[in-house]
């Protein structure tokens, strides 16, 4: 099936030629048509499946429509028509990029402005005059403009929330419920989100007015190809056996998971020390930095990036071959998105995780819980030694590990400040 046979104008066919798109995959090919009708949509498709392009070209060919069309003589000031929300800094970074790369094969261009938090607003602001067609916002950031009058939401008739079950995870929860107090009550909805538990679905069905459903279920005819492998080891001996796994493979390049920052540092460190050239990547670098060791692992001037879970998500490294689950996610749903960074757009890749004897229990509910059975393999050299604590020592609830089973960090914090605030006489000062 050709894009041309989905509604595409011949310049966004063109568009999607010189972006690489040899045809469209399942999800654009349902949410296009359905889009282009003005119908509100529910996407649910597997990361990696092409949902940016799903959303970004009917939506720029409607915003065609409406500027030629428009009334307002030239040089007027732009007017915000699509609002596209996403839970991080690099995945708005991407999806405007996306938007930007296609809109230049438009008649008339497009404006799209690309906001988030972490930077000086100010440059941001100042992007904002003149207004701007398409904004691709993190919904802080989006709020932080409109109280400083840098843009106004009044006209928007596009609302795209991407990644919805990520931006609820990330607690973005009261202000995606103040962006859409802003919102004019007549707009398109379009909804994508990977995973749907309760609070995702309810925050669909309030939104959405009879949506369009689009689901591509995990077959083994659109899964990508990567190779799943699982490595017992010792936790002490992880770094080395990561050492050994990059020069024995030669892998130009490999995405390293890790569960805190600090293991992002230390094991970016260890690499770099032993000659392997090894950058960190988390959330507690600067906007400026996160973007330029990006950019250098894109140039491949990194050949390791050792990362929190803020890679999981919204990064699309072209033909990235490797994978490595340092440490493991804390739920099965991050496992995946975590992996899918490689076998992108038709190529392969391997996906390797470490497990060490306490981790045994939680990467068999991991397995479970996606159905899969992926055999442990023993490294030469590597043989693991250790046995696994006691279940009430590394996990006194008895849930393996996997997220959603106990309270999260914010969850205990949360019931901590409502503890401390209930308690009797909190308040009260001594006389």
């Amino acid at each position: 099936m050709p894009f041309a046979s989905l509604g595409l104008s011949p310049a966004l066919v063109h568009a999607a030629e010189k972006a690489g798109f040899v045809a469209p995959t399942p999800i654009q090919a349902g949410a296009i048509p359905a889009i282009l009708q003005g119908a509100d949509l529910l996407g649910a498709a597997q990361t990696g499946s092409g949902k940016t392009a799903a959303f970004a070209l009917p939506l720029l060919q409607q915003l065609q429509q409406l500027q030629l069309s428009a009334t307002q003589g030239p040089g007027g000031p732009r007017r915000v028509r699509a609002l596209v929300l996403v839970p991080t800094r690099e995945l708005a970074a991407q999806v405007g990029e996306v938007l930007r790369s296609l809109a230049q094969h438009l008649q008339q261009p497009l404006k799209v402005a690309i906001v988030f938090g972490g930077v000086s607003i100010n440059p941001q602001m100042l992007g904002l005059r003149g207004g701007a067609d398409v904004v691709v916002a993190t919904p802080g950031r989006l709020l932080d403009l409109v109280d400083h009058n840098a843009l106004r939401l009044s006209a928007v008739a596009h609302l795209v929330l991407d990644e919805a079950d990520r931006l609820l995870d990330l607690g973005f929860t009261e202000e995606l419920q103040r962006v859409l107090a802003l919102l004019p009550a007549q707009r398109q909805n379009l909804f994508f989100s990977a995973t749907f538990p309760a609070a995702v679905q309810a925050l669909a069905d309030g939104l959405l007015k009879n949506p369009v459903r689009v689901e591509v279920p995990h077959t083994p005819g659109n899964e990508p190809a990567i190779e799943q492998r699982s490595i017992a080891v010792d936790a002490s001996r992880r770094t080395q056996l990561l050492r050994h796994l990059v020069k024995e493979h030669n892998w130009s390049r490999v995405l390293v998971f890790v569960a805190t920052q600090y293991a992002a540092e230390h094991v970016a460190e260890k690499l770099y020390k032993a000659g392997i050239y090894a950058s960190p990547f988390h959330g507690g670098l600067s906007q400026g930095a996160r973007n330029q060791v990006l950019q250098e692992f894109k140039d491949e001037r990194w050949q390791v990036v050792v990362t929190t879970d803020l890679a999981a998500r919204g990064i699309d490294i072209a033909q990235l071959p490797a994978v490595v689950n340092y440490d493991l996610p804390r739920s099965a749903v991050d496992y995946v998105h975590r992996i899918g960074r490689t076998g992108r757009a038709g190529e392969t890749g391997v996906a390797v995780s470490f497990v060490t004897a306490d981790a045994e229990a939680h990467f068999r509910l991991i397995e479970k819980r996606q159905h899969l059975t992926i055999p442990r393999e023993q490294i030469a050299g590597f043989e693991p030694t250790e046995t696994a604590a006691p279940a009430s020592v590394t996990d006194p609830q008895g849930t393996g590990g996997i997220k959603g089973k106990r309270p999260s960090k914010k969850d205990k914090l949360r019931a901590a400040a409502a503890a401390a605030g209930s308690a009797p006489d909190a308040h009260k000062k001594g006389p």
